[in-house]
């Protein structure tokens, strides 16, 4: 009521300064039209007040009018799944291909048991009451990065090299690494090939430069790449006077037979796993002194999009913990040193795939030589 009295106040003493104590037409009915305005909101503020009770419920009033967007977390929380996309082609040891079982269709992998622990991790975040469920999206790799631009999925995790220039579209975000150690590499089935790349780092003479080796050591060749991971960018980017064959997938670029592929180039982890336990006609490129041809320094990150800020601190914490417990680097021994079948570990602790997703899986797709794409 204060507030009403100031008011009149004010009111009488702007009449006790009209001249002759009078007001003129246009005067009286501003004044009115003023007077009425300022009692009307005078009274919403007395029944808001009244009803109530307090400024901190005129916040809550206006959420229910206005709700107030969820951070990403709560979401998550209250939905009690994550939806994560992963791709539809194997990189193994990271994503091995689907398994049948009594169970259902499994996937596995390094960077499946990973989604189980961002899970883990988010079910404590939001009280422990109930787990939350970890959504596999399976798509083309290529396509990841759609899916989550346009809001189908959380997250990403397919070993993904999160430091190479161009690799990161504008809009996403990718976490600190959860695996260090990879980096492009190369493998042929021709000992040809592979003493000619160490010819030319022998021609070199103490004066080392990796680049110059592989260019010269490519040219003229057939060289393969999957489509949008690093080793296709790191070709486009470096490497001269080669034919480049941009596959779907790395199955399929073992697979063609016509063009003939005299040279793979992917991630040194994978071509590490896959030439002594898939596809041991293939060898991996090597220095003279018998060590691997590393043609890159990278790091396999989480991506998720750019203005997800819980969720990206989240991850980092995570991945931060992960790593000074040494459970990252026990997940690394169990993937890539250790022996074990791919099928029993999917079996005991995959994660499920849709079934409808299984021949997408399974079609490895093509190659194709590059500006045809």
């Amino acid at each position: 009521m204060a507030l009403y009295h100031r008011h009149s106040t004010l009111n009488k003493m702007t009449i006790a300064r009209s001249p002759s104590g009078a007001e003129g037409s246009q005067g009286k009915a501003t004044r009115d039209r003023g007077t009425s305005g300022a009692d009307a909101a005078v009274l919403l503020l007395l029944i808001l007040g009244l009803l109530l009770q307090g400024c901190g419920l005129v916040f809550d009033a206006v959420e229910l009018v206005h709700p107030l967007t969820r951070d990403e977390l709560s979401t998550m929380c209250a939905q009690r799944q994550i939806r994560v996309g992963i791709s539809v082609e194997p990189f193994r040891p990271f994503v091995f291909p689907a398994v049948y079982t009594d169970e259902g269709v499994r996937v596995t992998g390094f960077d499946v048991e990973l989604i189980r622990e961002v899970a883990d991790a988010l079910t404590v975040h939001c009280g422990g009451q109930q787990p939350i469920v970890p959504t596999l999206h399976v798509t083309r790799f290529r396509d990841l990065f759609i899916e989550l631009d346009e809001g189908h999925i959380d997250l990403f995790v397919s070993s993904f090299s999160g430091n190479v220039p161009g690799g990161t579209p504008s809009g996403l975000w990718s976490s600190i690494p959860y695996f260090h150690g990879g980096g492009v590499s190369a493998m042929t089935r021709s000992p040809e090939i592979a003493e000619n790349i160490r010819t030319q780092f022998r021609k070199q003479a103490g004066r080392a430069d990796t680049l110059a080796a592989i260019r010269e050591s490519l040219s003229g060749l057939t060289v393969a790449v999957q489509n949008r991971r690093s080793a296709h960018l790191y070709a486009e980017a470096n490497l001269r006077d080669i034919r480049l064959l941009v596959c779907d997938s790395l199955p399929a670029a073992v697979e063609t037979k016509d063009p003939h592929i005299d040279v793979i180039l992917t991630d040194y982890p994978i071509l590490q796993y896959v030439t002594k336990q898939v596809w041991p006609d293939w060898r991996l490129l090597e220095r003279p002194d018998g060590s691997p041809l590393i043609l890159s320094q990278e790091s396999f990150s989480i991506v998720t999009g750019a203005g997800k800020r819980r969720l990206q601190w989240f991850l980092n914490n995570l991945l931060y913990r992960l790593e000074e417990r040494g459970r990252l680097a026990e997940m690394r021994r169990r993937w890539l040193e250790e022996n074990y079948a791919p099928t029993r570990r999917a079996t005991a602790e995959g994660l499920q795939l849709d079934v409808s997703k299984v021949p997408d899986h399974y079609d490895q797709g093509q190659c194709r030589i590059a500006g045809g794409l």
